[in-house]
């Protein structure tokens, strides 16, 4: 398993999102600013099967490519191996 840290323009969060879980991506989003983008931004943390983060990868730049910031920051998404994951 992996987990993919999207940190994103809020303006595009929406979108990001409501296309993720619509592939029935499981999404958590936390607010943030500063860093990166020094600007509102969303951070979304995403649980992936490894054979999925492409599919995910892939979704989420068509989407960020359809949206209407153009002129804004892009995305940076990190991905990081799971060692563990237990549902409590």
């Amino acid at each position: 398993m992996k987990l993919i840290i999207l940190i994103l323009d809020e303006r595009d969060a929406e979108s990001i999102s409501h296309a993720l879980e619509e592939n029935e991506f499981d999404v958590t989003h936390v607010a943030s600013t500063g860093g990166f983008m020094r600007r509102g931004n969303c951070t979304f943390l995403i649980g992936v099967e490894d054979e999925k983060v492409d599919d995910a990868l892939v979704l989420m730049r068509e989407t960020k490519a359809r949206s209407e910031h153009h002129g804004g920051q892009g995305a940076l998404a990190f991905i990081l191996n799971v060692d563990k994951y237990e549902q409590l």
